[in-house]
C-alpha cells in the first residue's frame, strides 16, 4: 500500500515528508516525533513504520496520531528484523507527489527545531540536491561529544561509508524520486544491503547528485544500549567494528553497495584502484583511511 502525500499549495513553506521507523521506542519516541512536529518554517508530515514490538511504541504513535493529522501511521504487524528493512519499506510505502523534500528518522533522537529549515536553504538556495549534517551525540549521564562526519567527500568514499547518520539526511524531492524507483525495483538486489544510509548516500553520489554534508549539528543524537549503530568513539565500539571486519561483515556489506549501485563486483573495482595508491579517495577521515589500508592489507577484502 503507498500513501499518496498531497502537498498544499497554498502555503509558501516548503513541505516535508518524514519517514521515522519504529521499533521498541516508547522510552523515547514521543520526544522525537515532538522535536519534528515543532520544525520551525517548514511544512512537516511524519509517516511511521513499526516493527513488530513489544511494549508501548505502537500505543504512543496511535495517541500521537489521533490527535495531530500531521503524523501517519503505515500498516502494523510485519517484523521487519532491522533498521534498514524498516526504512525500506517506508520508501516503497511513502510515494510523495507535492513535497518539496524527504527526510529520515529515527525513533530516539532529538531534532533542533530549525534542523529541516536549515537543509531547506541549502537546497533551495545553494543548489544541493541532498543535505546531511554532523550531530551532537549525547548519554543518559548528561556527556555530549560532537560527531563530525563533514570530513571532505572524496572521489569513491560512498562505496566504504555512509555521509553519517541516515537521520540527517534530506533529499530534495527530484532525489527521492529516483532513489524510490531504484529500492522498489530492488535493483541489483539492493534491499539486501543492511544498511540504508550506506545505500542512499551511494546511489546518490554515484548518480553525480551534488551532497552537502554540513559541518555544524543539526540534532542530538541519543546513545544508548539498543542503538543498532550509534558513534564509534569508544573501545566498545571500536571492538564491535573490528570484529565486523574479521567476520567480513564490511566486506560483503561493500560489496552489495558497489554491486547495487554499479552492477560491477567490488573486487574489479580494487583491482582498478589499488587501495596502495588511491587509498586517499576511499575514505574522508585520515583516521579511517589507515585503518581500512591495515585491514586491506590483512586480508580483509578477500
Amino acid at each position: 500500500m503507498s500513501a499518496h502525500i498531497v502537498g498544499n499549495k497554498e502555503s509558501k513553506l516548503p513541505s516535508c515528508a518524514i519517514l521515522l521507523a519504529a521499533y521498541n521506542g516508547d522510552r523515547w519516541i514521543e520526544e522525537q516525533i515532538d522535536s519534528i512536529l515543532a520544525q520551525t518554517g517548514v511544512k512537516v508530515k511524519i509517516f511511521v513504520s513499526a516493527d513488530l514490538s513489544n511494549d508501548t511504541t505502537l500505543d504512543i504513535i496511535h495517541k500521537k496520531a489521533n490527535v495531530d493529522s500531521r503524523i501517519t501511521l503505515l500498516p502494523y504487524g510485519e517484523k521487519f528484523g532491522g533498521a534498514g528493512p524498516n526504512f525500506y519499506r517506508l520508501i516503497c510505502d511513502v510515494e510523495p507527489q507535492e513535497f518539496d523534500m524527504v527526510a529520515f528518522s529515527d525513533q530516539d533522537d532529538i531534532w533542533y527545531e530549525t534542523k529541516l529549515h536549515t537543509a531547506w536553504h541549502h537546497i533551495s538556495e545553494r543548489g544541493f540536491d541532498i543535505f546531511s549534517s554532523d550531530v551532537l551525540a549525547f548519554w543518559e549521564d548528561g556527556r555530549q561529544e560532537l560527531i563530525k562526519k563533514s570530513y571532505p567527500q572524496v572521489e569513491f568514499d560512498y562505496f566504504f561509508e555512509a555521509a553519517g547518520p541516515g537521520c540527517t539526511y534530506v533529499l530534495s524531492s527530484s532525489v527521492y524520486k529516483p532513489l524510490r524507483e531504484f529500492i522498489v525495483s530492488d535493483v541489483r538486489g539492493c534491499k539486501q544491503v543492511e544498511l540504508h544510509d550506506w545505500l542512499i548516500y551511494a546511489f546518490c553520489r554515484n548518480q553525480d547528485y551534488k551532497w552537502l554534508i554540513y559541518d555544524q549539528p543539526t540534532m542530538l543524537y541519543r546513545q544508548h544500549e539498543g542503538n543498532q549503530v550509534g558513534t564509534n568513539n569508544n573501545l566498545k565500539a571500536y571492538y564491535k567494528r573490528i570484529k565486523k571486519i574479521k567476520n567480513q561483515w564490511y566486506r560483503d556489506e561493500a560489496r552489495k553497495v558497489v554491486f547495487a549501485v554499479t552492477g560491477e563486483p567490488l573486487d574489479y573495482f580494487l583491482q582498478n584502484n589499488s587501495p596502495y595508491l588511491n587509498i586517499c579517495k576511499f575514505r574522508r577521515r585520515p583516521r579511517d583511511r589507515a585503518a581500512f589500508l591495515f585491514a586491506y592489507v590483512l586480508g580483509a577484502f578477500k
